[in-house]
């Protein structure tokens, strides 16, 4: 059976994202280690804060370069929400923070009409732009739960797997050869989230 690494550099829901991972008859390790990472067969990046934050423990945890091997490698990597947009070149979250440039582009802040809240929170569609494994057997428009502040915008719209519509339409889901990453949370999605799971761990 495939290795699944689920990162840990101090950030994000690890246990909800490895019980979901277990739901599925799946091992799945939560580690800091390099070496482990760079040894596993798929690797998760969850996360959940401010970027500057995260973006400054994975340099502490001396995860950077390993998690950009990885991507890289050919092996099949999913961010999860913060860990989507770590994955990002720059995010103007609270100041300009330099992100793990495996996806050309940037984070921003939600600019939206007074009645939307922020952070966006809640269930909400996918309007699905690609075929993509991760979405096999999921309806196009499927409701996956978000909590989010910031959203993604790459450079290249061929990274975009599905957008979302919050006063506007946003990039939920980029995907590209081994590497996918969603703005919202699958592990809290219920059956839909874990199918989308089950997708991953397939790959």
């Amino acid at each position: 059976m495939s290795s699944i690494t689920i990162v840990d550099y101090g950030m994000g829901n690890l246990r909800s994202v490895q019980k979901a991972i277990e739901q599925l008859g799946t091992e799945a390790v939560i580690t800091s280690d390099a070496q482990q990472i760079a040894d596993a067969d798929k690797i998760i990046l969850p996360g959940v804060g401010a970027f500057r934050d995260a973006i400054q423990a994975l340099h502490d945890h001396q995860l950077v370069d390993v998690i950009r091997d990885t991507a890289s490698a050919g092996k099949p990597f999913l961010g999860i929400c913060l860990g989507l947009q770590l994955l990002f070149d720059v995010s103007y979250e609270d100041g300009e923070f330099k992100g793990l440039g495996i996806v050309p582009g940037k984070v921003t802040r939600f600019e939206l009409p007074a009645e939307l809240k922020i952070p966006h929170m809640g269930w909400n569609q996918l309007h699905t732009c690609t075929d993509n494994p991760l979405l096999s057997s999921i309806r196009r428009d499927a409701w996956f739960y978000f909590v989010h502040s910031y959203y993604v915008q790459p450079d290249d719209n061929s990274w975009t797997a599905a957008t979302t519509d919050y006063g506007g339409e946003f990039v939920s889901i980029v995907a590209r050869d081994n590497v996918f990453a969603t703005q919202f949370h699958p592990e809290k999605s219920q059956s839909t989230g874990l199918q989308l799971l089950r997708n991953f761990v397939k790959l």
